[in-house]
């Protein structure tokens, strides 16, 4: 009996080797991270923020998992230059990339140094998939910006179905892997992300891997799939609903594949969108003020999603004060990386995650002529020529209320904190074109007093 029970300790202990050695494995692993970033969706047009008919189920099972930041920001208001502060974590106002699109060929300066890069250092494996954005001269291209792989368009938007000015070989918006074009004959775009997303989770699951997966959806054009289309026949927000269910299918594929492969645990994920809801594609940014392309809270203010299965609470609503680039400064911690370069990083880590720490202390925005601060519950903005607002966003969150004259301590602080801050940005490289500029400008005046704005494109202007 003694002999028996000796060699069944043995055994025993022999069968339970590899899943001791995988424990280990798992446990000294560097963590997975991807970042979900969506195009122009508004702040209240998910399940998981309020929104009443939109069905996001996939995205809100996400939020579910981890922890929601309501007071949440990105660093600028518009596509281009909000990516190029969330790929550096530095503010883009400090290497002029302040303005929308690319300037005669510009892109991202090629002497800052982009998340993928610091992490393809850390042995990560680095996969950028969808819309870029940040310049189309090979200098500026994923595959010399730090990424491994790149499936997806260099330009700002473009058709979600086969289009032959958008798919011409050596157009900026034609779908490329790597360098090579793609021939997108069939399918839906937000389908073809998903998928890709997918496949590379499949190719490099068993290496450290980081993943920039950065949909189109919801920018205009304003395209859904036939059969989306009929699900919401009636719905008031038809193209936009119909649009979002895609959306949230395709991330809702990405959350079960990583579920299949035993990575959720090893893997942190972050969602938000480029900038606030677009006055264009029937976007809801309720209960705040104004849209994409302005100053006010529903230009920056966006939904924000951390998730890390067994490291971070789950179901948890939180109004620290966070921006988009503070997802640089996670990743960093928790790759254990330091700063790569001897340029100060805006952003701050948010793991650990503590429920009663209030996050930043002040954030600021500028383009063209209009910037702007947020410092504890105030908000001031400023347009040349046309005037400073200060809102108190805790007891008016719609920006109604202009406190400049009543609160002047406050309206002197932050007006010398945004001075201060725009002492260490130089000159935009470009500027937009002169019809957006105007009508940026005329739209920020009309919303400072609670008007209407008459010209919201630059088409009504000309």
């Amino acid at each position: 009996m003694k002999m028996f029970m000796k060699y069944l300790f043995v055994y025993v202990v022999i069968a339970l080797v590899p899943y001791v050695l995988k424990a280990q494995e798992r446990s000294t692993k560097k963590p997975n991270i991807i970042v979900i970033l969506l195009d122009d969706a508004g702040y209240a047009d998910f399940g998981f923020m309020g929104s009443k008919d939109l069905q996001t189920p996939e995205i809100d099972k996400l939020a579910k998992s981890g922890i929601v930041f309501t007071d949440a920001h990105t660093s600028a208001t518009v596509c281009s230059p909000s990516r190029a502060g969330l790929i550096t974590g530095r503010y883009q106002q400090r290497f002029g990339f302040e303005c929308n699109g690319t300037g005669d060929s510009l892109g991202l300066d090629v002497s800052e140094i982009t998340l993928g890069a610091t992490l393809q250092q850390k042995g990560y494996k680095t996969i950028a998939i969808g819309k870029w954005h940040l310049g189309d001269r090979e200098v500026y291209r994923p595959n010399a910006r730090g990424f491994d792989e790149f499936y997806g368009f260099l330009g700002g938007s473009r058709s979600y179905f086969s289009n032959p000015k958008d798919d011409k070989p050596g157009s900026i918006n034609a779908i490329r892997h790597n360098q090579n074009h793609i021939d997108f004959k069939e399918g839906y775009l937000t389908d073809v992300l998903g998928d890709a997303a997918v496949n590379y989770i499949d190719k490099f699951k068993n290496q450290p891997f980081f993943m920039y997966l950065s949909f189109n959806a919801v920018h205009t054009p304003m395209h859904a799939k036939k059969e989306d289309l009929e699900r919401f026949k009636n719905h008031p927000r038809q193209l936009l609903a119909a649009m979002t269910w895609s959306l949230d299918e395709n991330i809702g594929k990405v959350m079960r594949k990583l579920e299949t492969e035993k990575l959720l645990e090893n893997t942190l994920i972050f969602f938000l969108s480029d900038n606030g809801g677009a006055n264009n594609n029937q976007s809801t940014v309720f209960p705040l003020k104004g849209w994409k392309g302005n100053k006010f809270e529903g230009g920056h203010r966006v939904p924000f999603i951390m998730s890390w299965k067994g490291q971070l609470p789950e179901g948890v609503k939180s109004d620290k004060l966070v921006s988009s680039l503070d997802i640089y400064a996670t990743s960093l911690a928790i790759v254990d990386a330091k700063n790569p370069t001897h340029k100060p990083i805006d952003g701050a880590s948010l793991i650990p995650f503590k429920a009663k720490e209030k996050g930043h202390q002040q954030l600021f925005w500028r383009k063209d002529e209009a910037a702007a601060v947020r410092k504890g519950d105030y908000k001031l903005i400023r347009i040349k020529e046309g005037g400073t607002v200060l809102y108190n966003l805790k007891a008016d969150i719609g920006e109604t209320k202009d406190l400049s004259k009543q609160e002047t301590k406050q309206y002197k602080s932050l007006s010398k904190a945004l001075l201060r801050w725009e002492r260490g940005l130089i000159d935009p490289l470009w500027f937009e074109e002169p019809e957006w500029m105007q009508i940026t400008s005329d739209i920020h005046k009309a919303l400072m007093n609670n008007q209407k704005p008459k010209k919201i494109q630059p088409k009504e202007v000309k």
